[in-house]
C-alpha cells in the first residue's frame, strides 16, 4: 500500500470512513485490546476455585485426601506448564493461541462436570487427572495470548501491565463465585459447568482483538493505567463486601442476581476508558496530512531497521549451539531460550519459586479441607476461597504498581521485593500450623496476597533479566517449578500427613479405612506438621532469593528501560 493510500485509509476516505472507520479503529486499537485482555484474564483463574468444588469431587467419586491432592497436583501441573503455549505463540498468531486454549478449557472442565454430575460412568483416576490437567493448562494459552501480547505492546509499563492483568486473574475466582451463585445457586457441581463454558466463550469473542501492535509513546499512558487500577480496586472492594455479607446473611436469589449484575457492570467500566482513549487517538489521526506521521508498511520498517541497526558481526557468524549458550548476553538483552534456562539467575529463580509458589499452591488447594478440619461451616469455607482470590488480586496490583514505582524512583530491585514477599508468606503458613480463633481469615489474606505478588514479580523479573524476544516461552518456563513444588509439598507431604492423621483418628475409634467412604480429619493437628514444613521451605526460598538480589543489584541500579525509549525515538525519526 502506498503512502497516499495509507493516509486515505487513516482518514476513512473513499466512502469507507465515518462511523464504520471509527468503529474499526476502536476495535483494532491498543486500548480496546487491553480491555479485551482484562475480560479474558478475568475468566482465566478457574484453578483458584478448586477449593470450592474439590469437596464435591471428593464426595461424589469417593476419593481420600491423598487422591484429591494428586488431582490438585495435575491441576497445578496443567496450570503452570505453559511451555507448549509459549512455543506455539512463537510460530502462530495470537488468535490461534486463544482458540486452542478455549477448546482445551471447555473439553477439560466439561468432562469433569459430566463425571461429577453422574452423566457418565465414574472415570478412572488417570482420566480425571488428564481432564483437569487439560482444563487448567488452557489458562496458559489465555496468559500467553493476552498477557504476553500486552507486555510487548507496553514494554515501558510492563510491571503495571502485569499487575493489572494478573490482578484480574486473581479476582476471577470471586467474580465467578458471584456469577455461579446468581445463575446456579449453591450447586457447586454447576460451578464446574460455568468454569467450562464462560472462559472459553470470552476467548472466542475477543479472538481477533488481542494482537501485537507497533509500540507507540503516549504521554498519558501511566494515567490511563491508574484509572484502570482504580476501577479494579472498586471491583475488588465490592467483591470483598459481598463475600463478607454473604457469609453473615442468607441472600435471596434476587440479591445474588443484583450482585452479579453490579459485578459485570464494573468489569465493563474499563471499556468506556478504552473507547475514550481510542477517540483521542482517532482525532489525532484526523489532523491535516502535513501534521501526520505517515505510517510505513511493516515490511519497509523491518528493512530499515535491518539497515540502520545491523546485527553485530559476531552474531552473523555461524557459531555452535554450546558456544552460544556459554557466551551469554548482558542482563536485559535478549537471551535465547537455552541461554536463559541454563543461566544461574534462572536456576536461583527456579529454586525460590519451587518453595514459594509450590507452598502457595498447596495452601490454596487445601483451603477447603483446612476450614473443615478447624470446624468452619461450608459457607464460611467458600468465603475463605473468595478472600484468597481477592487478596491475590491486591498482591498482584501491589507488586506490579509499587515495585514499578520503587524501581523507577529508588532503583529498588524487584528481586528484593520477592524476598520480602516470601518471608511474608512463610508467616501465613505458621498461622495455619498453629491456629487460633479466626486465624484462618488472617492466613487467607496473607497467603492470597503473597501468592499474587510472587507471580507478578516472577514474570517481571524474567522479562527484565532475559529480554522480550522469547518472553512467550521463558515466562511459561519460569512457572515450571510451581507444579514440581506442588507435587512434593502437596501430594507427598501435606496429603500423606493428613491421611495418616485421619487414619490414626479412625483407629482410636476402632474403625478401618474401609468403614468410611470419605477420609476426614478434624482438629488442629491435621495440618500442623505439614504447614510447619511449608513455612520452613518458604523461608529457605527467601534466603536463596537473596543471592539473586546481590547478583542483580547493579543491573537494577541502571536505566533498564533506556533501550525501549531509544527504539521508539528511532521509529519516530524514521
Amino acid at each position: 500500500m502506498g503512502e497516499s493510500a495509507m493516509i486515505t485509509a487513516v482518514h476513512g476516505g473513499g466512502g469507507g470512513g465515518g462511523s464504520c472507520g471509527l468503529l474499526l479503529h476502536i476495535l483494532r486499537g491498543r486500548w480496546f485490546s487491553v480491555f479485551a485482555s482484562f475480560l479474558i484474564m478475568a475468566g482465566a483463574g478457574a484453578t483458584y476455585l478448586f477449593g470450592i468444588y474439590s469437596k464435591e469431587i471428593k464426595a461424589t467419586l469417593g476419593y481420600d485426601q491423598t487422591t484429591l491432592n494428586l488431582l490438585g497436583f495435575f491441576k497445578d501441573l496443567g496450570a503452570n506448564v505453559g511451555v507448549l503455549s509459549g512455543l506455539l505463540a512463537e510460530v502462530t498468531p495470537t488468535w490461534f493461541v486463544l482458540l486452542v486454549g478455549s477448546a482445551m478449557n471447555f473439553a477439560g472442565y466439561f468432562m469433569i462436570w459430566l463425571a461429577v454430575a453422574g452423566k457418565i460412568a465414574k472415570p478412572k483416576l488417570w482420566h480425571m487427572c488428564v481432564y483437569i490437567c487439560i482444563g487448567a493448562n488452557s489458562q496458559n494459552f489465555a496468559n500467553t495470548g493476552a498477557l504476553v501480547t500486552c507486555v510487548k505492546n507496553f514494554p515501558e509499563s510492563r510491571g503495571v501491565m502485569l499487575g493489572l492483568l494478573k490482578g484480574f486473574v486473581g479476582l476471577s475466582g470471586a467474580v465467578m463465585t458471584q456469577l455461579y451463585l446468581a445463575i446456579y445457586g449453591h450447586d457447586s457441581k454447576s460451578l464446574i459447568l460455568l468454569i467450562a463454558w464462560l472462559p472459553a466463550a470470552l476467548s472466542v469473542v475477543f479472538v481477533y482483538t488481542v494482537r501485537t501492535m507497533k509500540v507507540e509513546r503516549q504521554p498519558n499512558e501511566l494515567n490511563v493505567f491508574y484509572q484502570f487500577l482504580y476501577v479494579s480496586i472498586i471491583l475488588a472492594l465490592f467483591l470483598m463486601a459481598m463475600t463478607i455479607a454473604q457469609k453473615q446473611v442468607v441472600f435471596p436469589h434476587w440479591a445474588y442476581d443484583a450482585s452479579a449484575t453490579i459485578c459485570c457492570f464494573l468489569l465493563f467500566v474499563p471499556l468506556f476508558i478504552a473507547i475514550r482513549e481510542e477517540l483521542v487517538l482517532w482525532d489525532l489521526k484526523k489532523q491535516p496530512p502535513s501534521e501526520l506521521k505517515i505510517e510505513k508498511p511493516v515490511e519497509v520498517e523491518l528493512k530499515e531497521k535491518e539497515i540502520t541497526n545491523p546485527e553485530p558481526e559476531e552474531k552473523n557468524r555461524s557459531v555452535s549451539c554450546w558456544t552460544s549458550i556459554c557466551n551469554k548476553p548482558t542482563r536485559g538483552d535478549d537471551y535465547t531460550i537455552l541461554q536463559a534456562l541454563l543461566s544461574l539467575d534462572m536456576i536461583i529463580l527456579f529454586v525460590a519459586t519451587l518453595f514459594g509458589l509450590g507452598s502457595s499452591l498447596t495452601a490454596v488447594d487445601n483451603l477447603g479441607q483446612i476450614g473443615e478440619s478447624l470446624g468452619y461451616p461450608q459457607r464460611t469455607v467458600s468465603s475463605f476461597v473468595s478472600l484468597v482470590s481477592i487478596y491475590n488480586y491486591f498482591g498482584r496490583v501491589f507488586a506490579g504498581f509499587v515495585s514499578e514505582s520503587l524501581l523507577v524512583k529508588y532503583k529498588m530491585p524487584r528481586t528484593l521485593m520477592m524476598t520480602i514477599v516470601l518471608l511474608l508468606s512463610s508467616f501465613g503458613y505458621l498461622i495455619i500450623a498453629f491456629p487460633f480463633p479466626g486465624s484462618l481469615y488472617i492466613a487467607s489474606i496473607i497467603i492470597g496476597f503473597a501468592f499474587g505478588a510472587q507471580l507478578i514479580l516472577l514474570f517481571a523479573i524474567i522479562s527484565e533479566l532475559f529480554g522480550l524476544k522469547y518472553y512467550s516461552t521463558l515466562f511459561n518456563c519460569g512457572q515450571l517449578a510451581s507444579p514440581i513444588g506442588s507435587y512434593i509439598l502437596n501430594v507427598k507431604i501435606t496429603g500423606m500427613l493428613y491421611d495418616r492423621q485421619a487414619l490414626d483418628e479412625l483407629a482410636k475409634k476402632g474403625l478401618t479405612r474401609s468403614a468410611v467412604k470419605e477420609l476426614v480429619c478434624i482438629g488442629t493437628q491435621c495440618y500442623r506438621n505439614s504447614f510447619a514444613i511449608l513455612a520452613g521451605g518458604t523461608f529457605f526460598g527467601a534466603l536463596i532469593s537473596l543471592v539473586l538480589v546481590m547478583r542483580t543489584r547493579k543491573f537494577y541500579g541502571s536505566d533498564i528501560y533506556k533501550k525501549f525509549r531509544e527504539s521508539v525515538d528511532a521509529d519516530e525519526r524514521n
